[in-house]
């Protein structure tokens, strides 16, 4: 069984035990802490595939967050315009938040 959730204007796949990084939920969850998504936008229950106008009804998923602040890889950000001797080199480091999911109830 897995949903497709919509978590912070991103779309993920959610199975039971699977981790996501997901956008950085904030200093108030904690490590441990039960998390629920409910803009559940599809569920497949073996086969049985229900497709939510816009979310399905009564579907959430609950994950339990492992790590609140984990830093991404740096993204470079290179601008020049050539002949005019302008160059900058800026760096980028995204903030997520490691996430398991527990259940998908539907």
């Amino acid at each position: 069984m897995y949903a497709i959730v919509e978590i912070q204007g991103q779309q993920f796949k959610a199975e039971a035990g699977k981790y996501l990084y997901v956008h950085y939920l904030g200093e108030e969850v904690k490590e441990g802490d039960s998390v629920d998504f409910d803009k559940v936008l599809l569920v497949d229950a073996d086969g049985a595939i229900k497709v939510g106008a816009p979310t399905v009804e009564g579907a959430k998923v609950v994950c339990e967050v492992k790590r609140p602040l984990v830093k991404g890889e740096t993204v470079l950000v290179f601008k020049k315009k050539r002949r005019k001797g302008y160059r900058r080199l800026n760096g980028h480091r995204q903030y997520f938040t490691q996430v398991v999911i527990k259940d998908v109830i539907a």
